[in-house]
């Protein structure tokens, strides 16, 4: 394709589709230079919408951002669709399949096997009004601020004062922050409604019995089922949510507590000022490069590239949208990273963590097909979450104090365990949303509520803030924008505490399998991958409880 191809229309763009879908194919390297032209095609595409996407999430307010996202959805998208789908059919009918190395395409072939059998033409309306309401979310949640002692700030700005020490200050900065959020609770229920129905629609569409079903095969989950999901909540259950409670049984005492109330779950026991590593975006991103500098070159020069790029959007600010992420862009293998810093240790945390997704992006840059590049969630989150624990050798570039290091580190290892009954919370909220589609909005809080006890606070009270617990789950993004795209968390977790064992025992070895295994990108199974890092993809109750039984010896030598 031309080097300054830009997508304005689909005229523009159609010419290239046709010329794929008419190509005639003689031979096993005809059909391999195919693939390769398709995957330039996809890979100038994911880049457009990728921008696209990025702009828009860094200005909601933006209305010429949001047309421009708003284009691509709805005219391009929908036009794409059945060309994709033609070109699959002429990919597996093609009888120089299986000409072309086995072990090399066994992925790649077996998705898009599956991308063919979901496949209806029916639901490309849908997809459209989905990705619609989806940004609407994202409007809504980014243009919530809060007035605190008369400055008017972000609600990530906002949370950062659950870390103060004055109870009477965090207790006003929850009910303020809880009391924004109701103020849209009923539009954005609505919303949520209308995308409950849409996904139900698509997955009768496509033959299956569910949206939890239709997801499964839509996200490529060939290694494990709905029930061992449910098996891994109750492993969670049993051995990590005791845990939770015994720490939070310490802090009630160490904060001399009668009892925990909600805002006193992110306050230091120490009784110190909240921990402040950085003051501003640009001074967090140096501080990062030199911890990877220190664990590797290679890393540190990944961070410097997107710099020079201007590939990071890190700062909190009113009209942005929530949360963060890495958006890997396929044409230039560079990726984007997007987050809303305040200068606390989550933001430290979370700039390395999508640092490590950074990384996987730059170790698979060079990989052929554009498929190849976007391994699972539960690889694309094992780099992450094991950027942020492999790290924690180097934290003292963020705080110099002893006292001050060891808190933090204290802090992200009991974040580490807490993340895993948070996941299962998401996790089988959503599969009960999704099995039974038809559920009223007063059913859906009380079973929010329910699963959110069982796993969740169990030492907390909650007296006269009951108006508030059943609409937690709405400042979970994934359930409106990435549906499902949660259980991988905890899975990854539990990998990424494998890979930081193997890294305590040898740091060298341990990084330089991790690096191996993500450089893999998709190019074999996630069993594969895990086996190349050096652990094994396992979510037993008897490898969950060896991992977070180390967590907890780690915590104890602090």
């Amino acid at each position: 394709m031309p080097e300054d191809f830009r997508v304005t229309d689909w005229a523009g763009l159609e010419t290239y589709f046709v010329e794929l879908r008419d190509r005639p194919i003689h031979s096993a390297a005809e059909l391999e230079r195919w693939l390769l032209d398709r995957s330039e095609l996809e890979s100038m595409l994911s880049e457009d919408m990728a921008w696209r996407y990025i702009r828009m999430t860094c200005d909601t307010q933006d209305q010429e951002r949001a047309k421009a996202f708003q284009f691509f959805v709805s005219e391009i998208e929908p036009q794409v669709a059945p060309y994709d789908h033609a070109l699959n059919e002429k990919m597996m009918a093609s009888e120089f399949l299986p000409g072309l190395d086995e072990a090399r395409y066994r992925v790649f072939v077996r998705s898009v096997r599956q991308a063919l059998a979901i496949y209806r033409e029916a639901n490309i309306p849908l997809k459209t009004d989905i990705s619609t309401k989806q940004q609407q979310y994202a409007a809504t949640v980014g243009a919530m601020t809060v007035t605190l002692h008369g400055e008017e700030m972000t609600l990530p700005r906002a949370a950062d004062q659950l870390k103060k020490t004055s109870r009477a200050l965090r207790e006003e900065a929850y009910r303020a922050i809880q009391e924004r959020r109701l103020q849209d609770a009923e539009p954005l229920d609505e919303l949520f409604t209308e995308l409950v129905q849409l996904r139900h629609q698509m997955a009768l569409n496509a033959g299956f019995p569910n949206f939890r079903d239709y997801m499964f095969a839509a996200l490529g989950r060939f290694d494990y089922t709905p029930e061992d999901c449910f098996a891994f909540h109750q492993a969670i259950r049993e051995t990590v949510v005791p845990l939770i409670d015994d720490l939070d049984l310490e802090r009630r005492q160490d904060l001399a507590l009668a009892e925990l109330r909600p805002w006193d779950l992110d306050v230091d026991v120490s009784g110190l000022a909240p921990l402040r590593p950085f003051e501003t975006g640009e001074e967090l991103l140096e501080k990062t490069v030199t911890v990877f500098e220190r664990l590797d070159p290679f890393l540190a020069d990944c961070l410097r590239t997107m710099r020079q790029m201007g590939n990071l959007d890190l700062e909190s600010r009113k009209g942005k949208a929530p949360g963060g992420y890495n958006y890997p862009l396929d044409e230039t293998g560079v990726p984007f990273i997007f987050m809303n810093a305040t200068s606390s240790l989550r933001d430290v945390v979370t700039m390395l963590h999508e640092g490590g997704h950074a990384v996987h992006s730059f170790l698979t840059r060079r990989l052929p097909l554009s498929a190849d590049k976007h391994p699972p969630s539960e690889v694309a989150e094992l780099a992450s979450m094991s950027m942020e624990l492999m790290s924690m050798d180097h934290w003292d570039v963020f705080f110099p104090d002893a006292e001050e290091l060891r808190r933090a580190k204290k802090t992200h290892l009991e974040s580490v365990l807490e993340t895993f009954p948070w996941v299962a919370t998401i996790d089988k909220f959503q599969h009960w949303i999704y099995e039974n589609p038809k559920h009223t909005e007063t059913e859906r809080h009380q079973r929010w509520t329910e699963v959110f006890d069982e796993f969740n606070q169990r030492t907390v009270s909650w007296q006269g803030l009951e108006s508030y617990k059943p609409y937690l789950w709405q400042k979970q993004l994934h359930l409106y924008e990435v549906p499902f795209y949660y259980i991988e968390y905890a899975m990854a977790q539990l990998g990424a505490i494998a890979v930081w064992r193997n890294f305590r025992q040898n740091p060298a070895a341990g990084l330089a399998a991790y690096k191996r295994a993500l450089a893999l990108g998709y190019t074999a199974p996630i069993g594969d991958i895990y086996a190349a890092a050096g652990i094994r993809f396992d979510f037993s109750t008897e490898y969950l409880r060896t991992l977070a039984d180390f967590v907890r010896d780690e915590m104890a030598k602090l």
